[in-house]
């Protein structure tokens, strides 16, 4: 089959595919308290769905897949989808991004099922902080999850992500920068972006990239920077200048990478999105319910493809807040 490529010639390598839009917290920056209509269980693609999505997708030259939610380990049997991912001739990267609450029962199956890589959402250490923000009491939980992860290696590397605003991180950036230290884990922050179901995003409480790496370098001094050789990763990389620890920026606000992009997003329902700020979906549950071939999942996927966005236009007089919240997209 053709490799996918889009019109601005970006080869297509990395699709998140989101396994639920439930979720066990309620960030600020995500949904309202009171939560959000969720998908009938109808509506959501089965496992074996999304699995034959998969296997189409690396046929086309996709070699990298992240489980998202919601909260996709909110979703039963998940390390049973894990194992029918893993089994795909050609994938290369099966990962998973979980705010880490269902870890210390979950992280062996998830290894044991073939696992590779996980992102687990923590923005503060401080515990009436994460409750303000998440609106729940469960910092000990997420915390617990990391513990449990490191038991297993094969799942590696384990990063924390932390959405980054202003007057909420700056006291934490170096606590967090000990724990890189500390713990085998490789911490980053992302710009809080407009992506929140309340509407409450404002420039004005972004916290960039570069003042966070301020503050650690006026505590440690020059950090290093990492490279990896791939043009579309999507985070700035530095290691401590001693060698010890690693940290990351993802700063698509105040750096946006949309030149490189390399990813496509599949929501809970089918809905094939070619950014994150799309305004159009391409609906493949009903090619799959409908009796439509792998071909023609194929042809599906090449033609939203053709029609990825240039960029996100976040910075420009043109940007068009979309209608759908994270939980409802798939981080």
């Amino acid at each position: 089959m053709t490799i996918l490529t889009d019109s601005y010639g970006r080869r297509i390598k990395n699709m998140r595919i989101s396994i639920t839009d439930k979720c066990n917290f309620r960030c600020v920056y995500c949904m309202p308290a009171e939560g959000l209509p969720w998908l009938p269980k109808s509506a959501i693609l089965t496992y074996e769905e999304i699995a034959r999505l998969a296997r189409v997708a690396v046929d086309l030259g996709v070699e990298q897949i992240r489980l998202t939610g919601g909260e996709p380990l909110v979703r039963r049997d998940v390390p049973e989808l894990v194992r029918l991912l893993h089994a795909i001739p050609g994938l290369r990267s099966l990962s998973l991004t979980t705010n880490g609450t269902r870890l210390p029962q979950l992280a062996g199956p998830l290894a044991e099922a073939g696992l590779t890589r996980i992102n687990v959402s923590l923005d503060t250490l401080i515990p009436h902080k994460f409750f303000q923000l998440t609106r729940r009491d469960a910092l000990a939980g997420v915390l617990a999850g990391l513990e449990a992860l490191e038991a297993y290696p094969q799942i590696h590397p384990i990063k924390v992500n932390a959405v980054a605003m202003k007057g909420f991180t700056e006291d934490e950036v170096l606590d967090f920068a000990a724990l890189a230290r500390r713990k085998p884990y490789v911490i980053r922050w992302i710009e809080f972006m407009p992506l929140d179901a309340d509407g409450i995003w404002r420039k004005e409480d972004i916290l960039t990239g570069a003042a966070i790496l301020a503050i650690i370098e006026a505590h440690y001094g020059p950090m290093v920077p990492v490279t990896g050789g791939d043009k579309s990763e999507t985070a700035r990389r530095y290691r401590f200048p001693d060698g010890v620890g690693e940290v990351g920026f993802i700063n698509p606000v105040s750096e946006p990478f949309c030149a490189s992009c390399d990813r496509i997003r599949l929501t809970a329902e089918g809905g094939l999105r070619t950014c994150l700020f799309s305004e159009e979906e391409t609906d493949l549950r009903a090619i799959l319910r409908g009796g439509g071939s792998d071909d023609d999942l194929a042809a599906a996927l090449h033609a939203a493809v053709q029609h990825k966005e240039l960029k996100h236009y976040i910075n420009d007089t043109r940007f068009k807040r979309t209608k759908r919240s994270m939980s409802m997209i798939g981080g």
